[in-house]
C-alpha cells in the first residue's frame, strides 16, 4: 500500500514537472492572441473545430517528441542544436511577420472553412502553438523522466502516465484559450487586442532568437569538446 501511494505521488510530481516545463514555452495565452489575429473573423463552429484540431495535433506532436524525439533525431543524424537553430529561424521569422502586419494595420478577413482547416497543423500548430522550443523541452523531458521516476525505460507505465497526463493538461489549456479567443478579443476591444497581439508577436520573435542563440551555443560547445 505504501509503495502504491509512493508511486502515485511520484507520478503526480512528474506530471507537474511536465506541465511546469511545457506551459511557459507553449504559452497558450500569448499564442491565442496570435491565433485569433491570423484566423480573422471566422464563424464560431469553425473556430471550435480548428481549436480542437490544433489541440489534438499539439498533443501528438509533444507526445511523439517526448517519447521518441531522441531516437528520431539519432536516426536521421540530427542534433538538438540543429533543431533549435532551424526551428528558431522559423519562429523568429513568424514573429517578425506578425509584428509587421500588426504595425501596418492589416485588417483580418474571413477565412474559408476549407482553407483554414487545411492549415490546422502548419502554421497554427507548428510553429505557432508547438514550436522548436516546446519540442526541445519535450525531448529533454523524455530523457529526464525515467531517471526521475527511477525506471530504466521511457515506456514504463509510470513514465507514460506522467507524460500523457502532463501533455494532455497543457493541450487542454491550449484548447480552452483558442476556443474563447474571440470572446477575449471582444472583451479587450480593438486597442487592447492590438496591444496584446504586438506584445505576443514580439515575444514570439524573441523566443525564436533565444532558441537560435541556445542552438549556436550548444553547437560551439560541441566543437570545443571535439
Amino acid at each position: 500500500m505504501i509503495d502504491i501511494l509512493h508511486d502515485i505521488a511520484a507520478v503526480a510530481e512528474s506530471t507537474t514537472l511536465v506541465v511546469g516545463a511545457l506551459f511557459p514555452i507553449v504559452n497558450p495565452l500569448g499564442s491565442a492572441a496570435i491565433f485569433i489575429n491570423m484566423i480573422g473573423g471566422i464563424e464560431r463552429p469553425l473556430q471550435l473545430a480548428l481549436s480542437q484540431k490544433i489541440a489534438i495535433y499539439s498533443f501528438f506532436l509533444l507526445v511523439c517528441s517526448l517519447l521518441w524525439g531522441v531516437k528520431i533525431l539519432a536516426f536521421f543524424g540530427i542534433s538538438i542544436y540543429a533543431v533549435q537553430i532551424g526551428g528558431g529561424l522559423v519562429v523568429a521569422a513568424t514573429g517578425w511577420t506578425l509584428l509587421a502586419q500588426g504595425s501596418s494595420g492589416v485588417s483580418t478577413k474571413t477565412v474559408s472553412e476549407e482553407n483554414v482547416l487545411e492549415h490546422a497543423f502548419y502554421p497554427y500548430t507548428l510553429p505557432i502553438t508547438v514550436g522548436p522550443g516546446s519540442i526541445s523541452v519535450a525531448i529533454t523531458l523524455g530523457a529526464h523522466l525515467p531517471a526521475e521516476l527511477h525506471t530504466g525505460s521511457i515506456f514504463s507505465p509510470k513514465v507514460l502516465i506522467a507524460a500523457l497526463l502532463g501533455v494532455a493538461i497543457v493541450c487542454f489549456i491550449v484548447y480552452i484559450c483558442y476556443r474563447y479567443a474571440s470572446a477575449a478579443e471582444r472583451l479587450l476591444g480593438t486597442a487592447g487586442t492590438s496591444v496584446v497581439m504586438r506584445l505576443s508577436s514580439f515575444i514570439l520573435m524573441c523566443i525564436g532568437v533565444q532558441i537560435i542563440a541556445s542552438g549556436i551555443k550548444a553547437y560551439v560547445a560541441s566543437i570545443h569538446q571535439m
